[in-house]
C-alpha cells in the first residue's frame, strides 16, 4: 500500500469521489424514472455495483474508498433536493453551459428553491455505513460545498420561502452542522466538500466582470463565501478531516471556467478552515503552481494533474515532472496525487472507458509509491 504518513487522510494516491456508472445502472435508473422498476430493485442493484466498485478500488491500491456516487444523479442534487427538500433540478444551456474539447455546449444542472430547506434526518449516513461495511479502508464521503447550496439557485428562489437570503444562509449552516455530526457519529472521519463558486471566480472573464461590478461581487467572494463555509464547519467533530475540492466544471468531459488560483489563493488557503485541498491542475486552464506558496505548513494539497476528462493515460515521467514543479512552491511532503475531478460528476459520466479509468487510477497509485514511498 502507498505510505500515508503524514497524510492520513488525505492519502498519497487519491480520487475525487465519483466513478463512471455501469451501463446497467444507467439503464435501471431510467427504468425507475419511467415507473417500470421499483425503488427497492434499483437500490438492490446499486448495492451490488457499489460492492464491485469498492473491490476495484481496493485491488487498484487506493487507501480511501468511495461508493462512486452511484446513488446520485448530480453530485450535489441528492444532498439538496432529496436531503433538504424544497428544491429541484433544472437545466440551463443558454447563459451558462459546459464546453467540451470539441466545442459542444452541455447544459448545466442548477437548482430551483420553491420551499424552505430543512435537515430532517441524516442524508448520506446510510451511504457511508453501507460502504464502510464493505472495506477496512477509510470511506470518504463527498458533499457539495455550502456555497453551492447558497448560490446554485441564483434568482430561482421562492420569495415566499425566503424573503431574506439571511434565512437561507441560516438554514444552510444548520443543515451542515447536523449532517457533519451525524456522519461523525456513524464513524466517518473523512469528508470532502466539492467547491465550485470560488473556482468560477478564478475565470479571467468573471474576474474582470467582478471588478466592473465592484463591491457586491468582491464581498460575495472574499467575505460571504469564506464566512459561510467556516460557519457551516464550526463546531465540527475534531475526528473529521475535511478536504475541499476546487472544481471548474465537470460534465461529460466538459468544463465551465478557466483561470489560475492567483486571485483567491491567500483567502482560499488561509481563511477557510479546511484541512486539505484537492486542486485541479490537469491543463493550462488552471494556471501555474505559484499560488501554492500561500498554503500554510499544516495543510496539504492533492494535485489533480491526471485528467478525468481525457482518455489518454499520463506518463509517469510527466506526472513526476509536474510534481517537482509544484514542489518549488510547497514542501513535497505536503503533496499528494489525484485526478483533477471525478469521472462522473453527473450520471452520464466523462468520455472515457472503464479500462481507461482503471488505468489512470493505477497510474496515480504507481506514481505515488515511487515519489513518496
Amino acid at each position: 500500500m502507498v505510505s500515508s504518513a503524514p497524510h492520513n487522510p488525505p492519502f498519497r494516491a487519491e480520487h475525487i469521489g465519483s466513478l463512471l456508472r455501469p451501463p446497467e445502472l444507467l439503464k435501471a435508473r431510467a427504468e425507475h424514472e419511467a415507473g417500470r422498476l421499483s425503488a427497492a430493485d434499483l437500490h438492490k442493484l446499486e448495492d451490488e455495483l457499489i460492492r464491485q466498485a469498492v473491490a476495484s478500488q481496493e485491488e487498484i491500491g487506493l487507501q480511501s474508498i468511495t461508493d462512486g456516487e452511484y446513488r446520485r444523479g448530480v453530485f450535489y442534487a441528492d444532498f439538496i433536493c432529496r436531503g433538504l427538500g424544497g428544491a429541484s433540478v433544472y437545466y440551463e444551456s443558454e447563459r451558462m453551459f459546459f464546453i467540451d474539447d470539441a466545442g459542444n455546449k452541455i447544459a448545466v444542472p442548477l437548482i430551483e428553491i420553491h420551499d424552505r430547506l430543512c435537515w430532517r434526518a441524516p442524508i448520506h449516513v446510510d451511504d457511508f455505513t453501507f460502504t464502510q461495511a464493505l472495506t477496512t479502508q477509510p470511506v470518504k464521503i463527498t458533499l457539495p460545498s455550502p456555497t453551492i447550496v447558497y448560490t446554485a439557485a441564483g434568482d430561482h428562489i421562492s420569495k415566499a420561502a425566503y424573503p431574506d437570503r439571511g434565512v437561507l444562509r441560516a438554514d444552510v449552516v444548520d443543515a451542515y452542522h447536523q449532517e457533519l455530526h451525524a456522519l461523525a457519529s456513524a464513524g466517518c472521519r473523512y469528508l470532502q466538500l466539492d467547491e465550485v463558486p470560488i473556482a468560477l471566480y478564478c475565470d479571467v472573464k468573471r474576474w474582470e466582470q467582478m471588478h466592473r461590478q465592484e463591491s457586491e461581487a468582491r464581498q460575495m467572494l472574499f467575505e460571504v463565501f469564506p464566512q459561510l463555509i467556516n460557519d457551516a464547519l464550526a463546531g465540527r467533530p475534531p475526528s473529521l478531516h475535511i478536504g475541499m475540492h476546487l472544481c471548474r466544471g465537470n460534465n461529460q468531459s466538459g468544463w465551465i471556467s478557466e483561470g489560475g488560483y492567483d486571485p483567491v489563493a491567500e483567502m482560499l488557503f488561509n481563511e477557510i478552515n479546511v484541512d486539505s485541498y484537492f486542486l485541479e491542475y490537469d491543463t493550462a486552464r488552471a494556471g501555474t503552481f505559484e499560488p501554492l506558496r500561500f498554503v500554510p505548513k499544516h495543510k496539504s494539497v492533492v494535485l489533480g494533474i491526471v485528467s478525468s476528462k481525457l482518455p489518454q493515460v499520463e506518463s509517469k515521467d510527466d506526472l513526476k515532472r509536474r510534481i517537482d514543479e509544484a514542489a518549488k512552491y510547497i514542501d513535497l511532503d505536503q503533496l499528494a496525487l489525484s485526478p483533477q475531478c471525478g469521472f462522473a460528476s453527473t450520471a452520464p459520466g466523462n468520455k472515457l472507458t472503464f479500462e481507461q479509468q482503471t488505468a489512470k487510477l493505477r497510474r496515480i497509485v504507481e506514481v505515488a509509491r515511487e515519489v513518496w514511498g
